[in-house]
């Protein structure tokens, strides 16, 4: 199957790109469409942690050197090796953090040819092979049309039109800071790793995270994006003194003297991080999960990653997901019996990936407040 297979995906994030990568590799033909003009793209936050699970499926999609591209980049940040100038060691789980847009520079490396930006696709008809429509008039053919744009998905809109994304009523403020000898030195030791969760009344939460490549740019091309802190303050909206229409148009800098008041009232020393935060970096995240469904009937339409299982941050497994998804689709297109490799695939992703939801979802409520999951 794989020499005429045609497979078009929609979606150049982490999870299309990587199956992009798996089937580039196999020999099969491929087509990525995003809507961004270029890889800069949207602004989707600063760090994303990998898990064995995350790791361990780039290893089996990429070729050696991006797959070890990815673990020259990613970040196992020390408070002592970082002051003292040395290497960290290496971590006893394969457990780091990785910058997003140097994870989607790696997974774009090699992918000439493949991947087209300006691309926005409003949907798909289904008839001998699959169509993609997009929003300047044009369309595009294959046998198989995986949706990998992510919780918005208009393909999910069109084929799966009961699969719900619900709002959890939490937001979430992003920013950063320069990770330098000074600031290293105002973060606790034992705040200072992949990931620090302070936990404050009304389920609010602080996060900070501090980035620092063990080589900062591994394949020629990468941007430098240096060494930095990520930061992040959750709340439940009533908790914000901004509805959601005003928390959108709100500049930086308003952002951050939120987050500071809000924090300084229950954790000083982190409401003083959170004030370093440069107001250029400020973005706020409406948290929206996806709702389990039941499997659907397989065509050679399907979905990976944010598109079908949209999650929480609160386990920081939404990313690894949507690789275990690129993985497993990757493999399964190069068998030989089309439909029954897809339902194959979706069998095991949507046990797999609304486990994920609802572990998401349950630490989701304990750590943010996040609502139970409704029903379909």
């Amino acid at each position: 199957m794989p020499g005429n297979l045609r497979v078009l995906i929609i979606g150049a994030g982490v999870g299309g790109l990587a199956l992009a990568q798996g089937l580039h590799r196999a020999g099969v033909e491929v087509t990525v469409c995003e809507r961004d003009l270029s890889p800069l793209g949207r602004l989707r936050g600063y760090r994303l942690r990998l898990d064995p699970n995350g790791l361990d499926a780039l290893d089996r999609l990429l070729p050696a050197p991006l797959s070890r591209a990815v673990w020259d980049a990613s970040s196992t940040p020390s408070r002592t090796s970082y002051l003292n100038g040395t290497p960290p060691e290496e971590p006893v789980e394969r457990d780091v953090s990785i910058n997003r847009r140097t994870l989607r520079e790696i997974l774009l490396h090699g992918l000439d040819g493949v991947v087209e930006f300006g691309r926005e696709c409003t949907g798909y008809r289904l008839d001998d092979a699959v169509t993609a429509t997009f929003a300047d008039g044009s369309t595009a053919s294959a046998d198989v049309l995986v949706a990998a744009d992510g919780a918005n998905s208009v393909i999910r809109r069109q084929y799966l039109p009961h699969a719900r994304v619900m709002d959890t009523g939490v937001r979430i403020m992003y920013g950063r800071f320069p990770l330098t000898r000074d600031t290293a030195g105002l973060i606790p030791d034992e705040w200072f790793g992949i990931y620090r969760g302070l936990f404050g009344p009304d389920h609010q939460h602080i996060g900070i995270a501090p980035v620092h490549p063990r080589r900062p740019a591994p394949l020629p091309g990468l941007t430098d994006t240096g060494d930095y802190v990520m930061c992040l303050l959750a709340a439940r909206t009533e908790l914000l003194p901004y509805s959601d229409v005003e928390l959108r148009a709100a500049t930086g800098l308003e952002l951050r003297d939120m987050t500071v008041s809000l924090a300084r009232k229950w954790n000083p020393k982190a409401g003083e991080l959170l004030a370093l935060a440069d107001p250029e970096t400020l973005f706020p995240v409406f948290l929206r999960t996806s709702v389990p469904i039941e499997p659907w009937p397989t065509t050679p339409v399907t979905l990976l990653g944010d598109a079908i299982h949209a999650m929480s941050p609160a386990v920081g497994v939404g990313a690894n997901t949507a690789l275990r998804d690129a993985e497993l689709l990757a493999a399964k297109l190069t068998e030989t019996d089309l439909l029954p490799a897809l339902r194959d695939y979706e069998t095991a992703m949507i046990s797999y990936g609304f486990d994920a939801v609802r572990t998401s979802a349950k630490f989701g409520a304990l750590r943010m407040g996040q609502p139970p999951l409704t029903q379909a």
